[in-house]
């Protein structure tokens, strides 16, 4: 599976390269150096996430690892069957399954004009496998979009994909120095944290004395 991916993404690789009029022999080459170099970069990162964070793969944790819990459920349901699902998880498959293809239909069907108001499926399923974080980036992120748009429509179509691209591979570059910060033992000076409702209540009668 993983030399599928990685061919793939080589392929995709390509393509750009060749919208874009690039050289197949320096995009190969440029290939072969980014792999040599993640060959060490990658074991140095896990090995720093590893010593940073106490709960690196915690499903409840700020790193919990989503494609390491899927792997790990896909191992189960091999080795156990439907029997390792939750109850009604089948069900709850098939609804959602059902439902993320009546929606594409409605879509396509409705037009550009009242297509753009109805949801995409998949866009909506990534805060379910990655968690709320993501979500809440992407409200702001289309929000901040929303805004400019109506302010200067041809600028945020022309430099808006470059923006998001921009604050996302920021997001994710923030995570080493993060680390070396969590290493040298530095704390934030406030954090921000979201608790269920139930846990709300317990901290609000707690400070309430």
């Amino acid at each position: 599976m993983n030399i599928v991916s990685t061919a793939s993404d080589l392929m995709q690789d390509f393509k750009t390269g060749y919208l874009t009029l690039a050289s197949p022999r320096s995009m190969f080459i440029s290939q072969v150096i980014g792999t040599a170099f993640g060959c060490v970069i990658s074991p140095c990162v896990f090995w720093l996430f590893y010593k940073a964070f106490d709960d690196l793969g915690n499903p409840d944790g700020a790193y919990p690892a989503p494609y390491a819990i899927v792997f790990r459920s896909m191992a189960l349901l091999g080795v156990q069957g439907f029997s390792a699902l939750p109850k009604d998880c089948l069900l709850l498959c098939y609804v959602f399954f059902g439902a993320a293809i009546l929606i594409n239909l409605i879509r396509d069907v409705a037009g550009k004009k009242a297509g753009k108001f109805i949801p995409i499926p998949m866009a909506m399923a990534i805060p379910f496998y990655l968690g709320p974080y993501f979500a809440i980036d992407m409200c702001v992120g289309s929000l901040i979009l929303f805004v400019w748009e109506r302010v200067n429509k041809a600028k945020a179509d022309a430099f808006g994909p470059a923006v998001a691209s921009g604050l996302i591979c920021g997001d994710g570059i923030w995570t080493l120095p993060s680390s070396i910060l969590a290493l040298a033992g530095v704390k934030p000076p406030i954090c921000m944290k979201f608790l269920s409702r139930a846990t709300n209540d317990k901290v609000d009668n707690f400070l309430s004395g």
